[in-house]
């Protein structure tokens, strides 16, 4: 039988998760899915909501309807820590022989494969499922593989490539519901409706347990939160840094923040800085942070407060402030011009 691995942090649960498996599970005959959420995604920024076991509760309802196909494994929430695929397989291989796992990813983490742990055993203890959206370009050479699969690849067909170690990979096109996470999770802060992207069971739970709320009840006056992370800023070097008051404007958010690095590794040290400083001052996650891993535009989100941090090219050629030109500027100052010298 062939057995699905489909990972995720699953915050929450959506029909997006549920229709693509299912569309998987379909066309690739698979017989039983592990579904399995991570405890720490290493290469993500934490962000704020339920916890681990909740998410847990979330999947389980979520899938609860679906048959005895799906299983929602809580084995790295159990294990704890940061969530390493290859410790995943490497567990289910004791119950499944290497030719049954089938291992499923999203395009976008096929192609950051090479920076997973152990990615080339993975490889050689299950195959893998790539999932696409219509109008991807699926590679259609050799020479159009990923660099760090293309001395792994024994025979290419189109969608399905063998591997020399044993293994192989096809790729599936989904065609189901075009929502993340990260939008569903803006919606619940809103109090947009949200029926036709959560299962009711899901959406229940988390009505009862409170989960995704605006964070304004923990941070409280904005103002002084933006100014907080202003000095955040400051304090890491950062370029000309703005701040704007919003709330007369129709905007995403009441308040906002702008700044620049002089490298996409500085703009991506000073947005990590702010979310560390802010879990100590105020013990809250953003809700999402975005481009953290390339460094040229990093948007961190606190709900009535959205940071943007910029490589300062990057900033220049899309020139935001102008888009805030009939909001206030917050007249920010840095506190610590002078103090490096005396």
């Amino acid at each position: 039988m062939k057995i699905g691995i489909f990972g995720g942090s699953f915050n929450p649960p959506h029909m997006g998760h549920i229709n693509a498996i299912q569309t998987v599970a379909k066309k690739a005959g698979l017989g039983k899915v592990h579904i399995i959420p991570a405890a720490q995604n290493p290469l993500k920024t934490p962000v704020e909501g339920p916890t681990p076991e909740q998410r847990v509760e979330l999947t389980r309802l979520a899938f609860a309807q679906y048959g005895e196909t799906y299983f929602v494994d809580d084995q790295e929430i159990k294990r704890g820590g940061m969530s390493y695929t290859i410790d995943t397989v490497m567990n289910l291989r004791k119950s499944y022989d290497a030719n049954d796992l089938y291992l499923v990813v999203g395009a976008d983490k096929f192609e950051e494969l090479a920076q997973w742990k152990d990615y080339q055993k993975i490889l050689t203890e299950a195959n893998l499922i790539v999932t696409t959206r219509p109008g991807y370009d699926m590679p259609e050479s050799l020479e159009e593989m990923p660099g760090f699969l293309k001395p792994l690849v024994a025979e290419f067909d189109f969608n399905f490539i063998e591997l020399n170690t044993g293994r192989n990979i096809q790729f599936i096109t989904l065609r189901d519901v075009e929502v993340s996470s990260s939008e569903v999770r803006k919606w619940l802060r809103s109090g947009k409706p949200v029926e036709k992207y959560l299962p009711l069971s899901v959406e229940s739970y988390i009505k009862e347990n409170k989960l995704y709320r605006n964070l304004g009840d923990r941070i409280g006056d904005y103002t002084k939160f933006t100014e907080f992370c202003a000095n955040v800023l400051f304090a890491k070097k950062g370029i000309n840094v703005r701040g704007f008051d919003l709330t007369q404007m129709s905007a995403p958010s009441e308040y906002t923040l702008i700044a620049s690095g002089t490298s996409t590794r500085h703009a991506a040290a000073m947005a990590e800085n702010i979310v560390m400083a802010v879990k100590e001052e105020y013990n809250v996650h953003p809700q999402s942070i975005e481009g953290v891993d390339e460094g040229r535009w990093v948007l961190v989100d606190y709900g009535s407060l959205i940071i943007h941090v910029f490589y300062d090219f990057v900033r220049q050629e899309y020139n935001l402030e102008n888009l805030w030109r009939e909001g206030k500027d917050m007249g920010l100052k840095d506190p610590y011009v002078g103090k490096g010298d005396q």
